[in-house]
């Protein structure tokens, strides 16, 4: 009897690491070998630039800061919140109407590793956007930083876009796959168009400017342009509304979680 309990088969989950890892090997995995996100979101910042950057790159203003530097600031900024926002809404709410959080369920995968999975993989292709958009900036807009300036340019275009990420999963858990592009596109775009990403805040109608610093991409922009031009807040302000802008996306992701996890499994 004990010869027999022993030869069979451990039931015991691997670590969680190892799940960890696995995961985001086949995330990356995944936007390699189905390329179509992978090239938008890098062709879309470095088209922008070309049409809102390139004209004037070469231009300064007042504070010496040059057109080119900015508008690639700012076209960074659109690039990382945009995966976030897209890839994580859009992902998530297909992956729902697929069943797969229900195949997920029945797997000793945690749900929060394969959360974590994907921002990671968001991450990494926001990492591969800016860099496109860098080299292309610096060679068609001659745009030119210090190696320190464009590591610490690109920290905070990540860490600045993170609380997007909670308005990514409340798309993706509140809304099904046919309704999450448009209700990303109705939400983030006119967001990001009245934040001043695309076009000065000064040269939109006097209403926009004053509904602008409400809104978290209006800090990402400044947290963004903060060490490359004059800002209306310091670097404290700005981090600290988005802070506070990531609690609110982050409780409304989990209740939208909630919600969905109710309608399931209650």
């Amino acid at each position: 009897m004990n010869a027999e309990i022993t030869s069979r088969p451990s039931l015991d989950a691997a670590p969680l690491w190892r799940m960890a890892v696995a995961q985001v090997r086949a995330t990356l995995l995944y936007y390699w070998r189905v390329p179509t996100f992978f090239i938008f979101s890098m062709a879309l910042p470095v088209m922008f630039y070309l049409f809102f950057g390139l004209p004037n790159a070469h231009r300064k203003l007042p504070d010496g800061t040059t057109v080119g530097s900015l508008v690639m600031a700012h076209m960074g900024a659109y690039a990382v919140s945009s995966i976030l926002v897209f890839n994580i809404g859009i992902g998530r709410a297909n992956n729902r109407a697929q069943k797969l959080d229900l195949l997920q369920r029945a797997t000793p995968l945690p749900g929060w590793i394969a959360l974590l999975a994907d921002t990671i993989g968001a991450i990494a292709l926001s990492l591969v956007s800016l860099l496109v958009l860098f080299v292309f900036a610096s060679l068609a807009g001659g745009v030119e930083l210090g190696a320190a300036d464009w590591a610490t340019l690109t920290l905070r275009l990540i860490a600045g876009a993170l609380p997007l990420l909670g308005l990514g999963l409340a798309i993706g858990y509140g809304s099904g796959p046919n309704a999450a592009p448009a209700l990303s596109n109705l939400i983030y775009l006119p967001m990001s168009f009245a934040s001043g990403l695309f076009v000065p805040l000064q040269q939109l109608p006097d209403f926009i400017g004053r509904i602008a610093p409400f809104l978290p991409t209006y800090h990402y922009a400044q947290m963004v342009d903060h060490g490359l031009s004059k800002t209306d807040e310091t670097l404290p302000v700005a981090v600290a509304w988005l802070v506070a802008w990531g609690v609110v996306l982050f409780g409304l992701a989990a209740r939208a979680y909630r919600a969905d996890q109710a309608r399931k499994f209650s």
